[in-house]
């Protein structure tokens, strides 16, 4: 009995055969067939937050896809690893504490919205029904923050996650490391008074997929219900049997979207919808330039309670470092413009350049970019006069952010 396709078939056609194959999924997998995925969970994301009436937090950064910008009310950033088998842990360096803020701002202060409780959308692809994030990341994370500010309270002591997915071990040693995790939440001294003001129930997660109907949740409860969206449906064999449909769509986007971004699909989502396959390339480049040109002389923001540290936006053609006193640039290329010796080293003195690109791979290499932090700061620092600090990146809300974290941690104390 032939093992292989070589063993059906003769060389030739083997060959001929799995070229075809190969051209069938690139075409399944195009962009064309991913927007209109998205565009298809994006309606049963609405769907749910239209039934329930709640806020739409996108799970970072696959779930900003499928949220029209006027819909999204905030950014969580829970880590599918954080959950992966045999990997359980509670970060402290994602605490997502701004949860509490959303869930206390729509603590029935607006009509359209229920109390206490939002909505947080993620995605998966193919070969499972909900990501590690959502089934496995935001319960521990629930169950944790339950034990620190309501320890009093022993029914919410406990984890919940779904049975379906989390099975009887898996779950059993998960709360073997809860203790644990609170000890490390513990250790960072955060203000649980300020926290008990926003959070005034327990945290209860419940879940919900296309595959099963919406869940029925009190309207008035004893919890604030973290609803946990999985947006895609789940598909049991290959896209090329789904009609295009492709699974987890905007899931590591780096691959595929060719740098457009979810902002950018949903301004321009009918015009990209039109677009022939071949053209949507030199399409998002064109939009990437317009959104580009927006930026020019983007206003810098102050990093409060600090009157020194800015954060700011900029394109490789941009100059905002002027006005203040040094620069950190991340993730951008030095200007390609021609200047005096003179003007060269005064810049060199003024401003750094942190090698590192975006997204994930920036974030790593970041890492190994701080280090450079130091010496430079300090120089800055010990020039006469008040120093003010630029931190930019190409949107002033990812890599300048951790820089900006650094330096008030190294230069500055609650005073």
């Amino acid at each position: 009995m032939p093992s292989s396709i070589e063993g059906l078939i003769f060389p030739t056609a083997s060959d001929n055969f799995s070229k075809t194959l190969a051209a069938l999924k690139r075409s399944t997998l195009s962009v064309q067939n991913r927007l209109r995925s998205i565009e298809a969970d994006a309606k049963f994301v609405k769907g749910v937050a239209d039934n329930y009436g709640l806020p739409i937090v996108a799970n970072e950064r696959c779930g900003s896809w499928y949220i029209a910008p006027v819909e999204k009310h905030g950014s969580a950033y829970f880590k599918s690893t954080d959950g992966h088998q045999g990997q359980w842990r509670f970060s402290t360096r994602r605490l997502n504490l701004q949860l509490a803020t959303i869930i206390g701002e729509h603590d029935g202060k607006a009509e359209r919205y229920l109390k206490d409780r939002c909505i947080i959308v993620d995605s998966t692809r193919r070969g499972k029904s909900m990501p590690d994030a959502l089934s496995k990341t935001i319960p521990i994370w629930c169950v944790v923050m339950n034990r620190l500010l309501f320890p009093e309270i022993t029914d919410c002591q406990l984890l919940h996650t779904p049975s379906d997915l989390v099975g009887a071990s898996e779950h059993t040693q998960i709360e073997a490391k809860l203790e644990g995790f609170v000890t490390e939440i513990k250790d960072l001294k955060l203000d649980i008074n300020s926290l008990r003001e926003k959070l005034t129930k327990p945290l209860l997660p419940v879940w919900i997929t296309q595959q099963e109907p919406l869940p029925t949740v009190p309207r008035n409860g004893e919890y604030h219900y973290i609803m946990c969206c999985t947006a895609s449906r789940r598909i049991d064999g290959a896209e090329m049997s789904e009609g295009g449909y492709i699974q987890g769509a905007g899931d590591d986007s780096e691959g595929w979207s060719h740098g457009l971004t979810p902002v950018m699909f949903w301004q321009s989502k009918e015009q990209l919808m039109r677009t022939p396959e071949e053209e949507i390339p030199e399409m998002i480049n064109r939009l990437i330039a317009e959104e580009q040109a927006k930026k020019i002389r983007v206003s810098t923001a102050v990093v409060r309670p600090t009157n020194l540290v800015h954060l700011g936006a900029l394109n490789a053609n941009e100059n905002l470092g002027n006005g203040f006193s040094c620069s950190i640039i991340c993730g951008i290329p030095r200007p390609s413009t021609k200047i005096s010796k003179t003007e060269e080293e005064d810049h060199a003195t003024r401003t750094l350049y942190l090698d590192c690109g975006s997204g994930k791979l920036g974030s790593r290499a970041l890492r190994t970019e701080l280090q450079r932090l130091q010496p430079f700061i300090k120089s800055a620092l010990s020039k006469e006069g008040q120093t003010t600090i630029l931190l930019a990146c190409s949107t002033g809300r990812d890599l300048s952010v951790g820089v900006a974290l650094a330096v008030l941690c190294l230069y500055f104390a609650d005073d």
